[in-house]
């Protein structure tokens, strides 16, 4: 992180904020100023010329893997080049407090907290209406075939979903802000916008991403690490109360990272969340009704609050506080 940024912690704690406030009020810039949405184009284009078509995948394809994790190479280092040198522009020719304004901006844009938390909404309000207009909601936030999905396993999945997505949304970009700056949080977003589209194991889309999305998948592992158990201690701080048992049901996803989250959902609400065949977990609990939804929002906000509050703390413990 620049030196400039470093002398002056206010800064990065008053951008941060501004994000949140810039979240609260005004949600998501339109798509063609959105960087996550570039991300995603330079993923979907290089995927789309690189990744093996279905029927010319092979068990083993060390090429096919070392394509993918170089392509992933060459994004991450443009959008932390990019993100490095906005930064770098921004501390040398702004003032502080102008210094601040822009970071945050630039900040806001690489997670989106008040659209996941109206997206699940979205779904209960949906499910109100008929169980057809639930799934179609539903589709927009999960990549799972919800067809064949009752009322109750699509208010599960909305649940999960905000769950898991609270660390992949805010909570793992803002750890990543705090370390490294404008370039950690953009670094983190990449990261894990190529494991959504790229980290699939066998056929989507009429491509096999088995060997090409596997370095993909194994950087957002690492990335998401550690935000993942600090979404489950903010939620267990939301609500209170230690999930008890969280380690053990956190461990029944095959994902090393989301069981955590959503684990500590579970717990947290006493309901059953489960992907048909995959995991079921808390399995002795209740079915998840319509308020279940609300009180998954409800806990949601208050844990990007207490996630606020810790991150400033830690940038001017971190840092120390200088106003000069």
């Amino acid at each position: 992180m620049p030196d400039a940024v470093l002398t002056y912690p206010p800064v990065l704690v008053a951008a941060l904020w501004l994000a949140l406030a810039v979240d609260r009020w005004l949600g998501e810039p339109t798509a063609r100023l959105h960087p996550v949405v570039w991300m995603g184009q330079y993923l979907g284009w290089i995927g789309s010329r690189l990744a093996p078509r279905h029927h010319q995948a092979k068990p083993r394809d060390l090429p096919v893997f070392f394509m993918g994790a170089l392509t992933w190479c060459v994004g991450a280092l443009a959008v932390w080049g990019v993100a490095s040198a906005l930064q770098g522009a921004v501390t040398v020719w702004l003032p502080a407090w102008a210094m601040a304004i822009v970071l945050g901006l630039l900040l806001k844009p690489l997670f989106a907290w008040r659209m996941l938390r109206d997206e699940v909404l979205a779904v209960e309000d949906a499910l109100a209406v008929s169980l057809d207009a639930g799934r179609a909601q539903l589709a927009r936030l999960v990549s799972r075939n919800v067809a064949e999905l009752s009322e109750r396993e699509v208010r599960e999945s909305a649940i999960e979903s905000l769950a898991e997505n609270l660390n992949d949304s805010l909570v793992a970009p803002v750890f990543w802000f705090v370390l490294f700056g404008l370039p950690g949080a953009a670094l983190y977003r990449f990261a894990n916008t190529a494991d959504a589209m790229w980290g699939y194991r066998g056929e989507r889309g009429g491509r096999d991403w088995t060997w090409f999305g596997k370095w993909a998948a194994r950087a957002d592992d690492v990335l998401s690490w550690l935000p993942a158990r600090i979404t489950a201690l903010l939620l267990a701080l939301a609500a209170g109360c230690w999930p008890a048992g969280l380690t053990e049901e956190a461990q029944r996803t095959p994902s090393p990272n989301s069981g955590w989250p959503m684990a500590a959902m579970a717990l947290l609400l006493g309901v059953r969340l489960a992907k048909p065949g995959v995991y079921a977990l808390n399995a002795e609990g209740r079915a998840a009704v319509g308020g279940d939804t609300r009180r998954t929002a409800e806990l949601g906000a208050r844990a990007v609050l207490a996630w606020a509050v810790c991150a400033s703390l830690v940038i001017v413990a971190a840092m120390g506080v200088s106003w000069a």
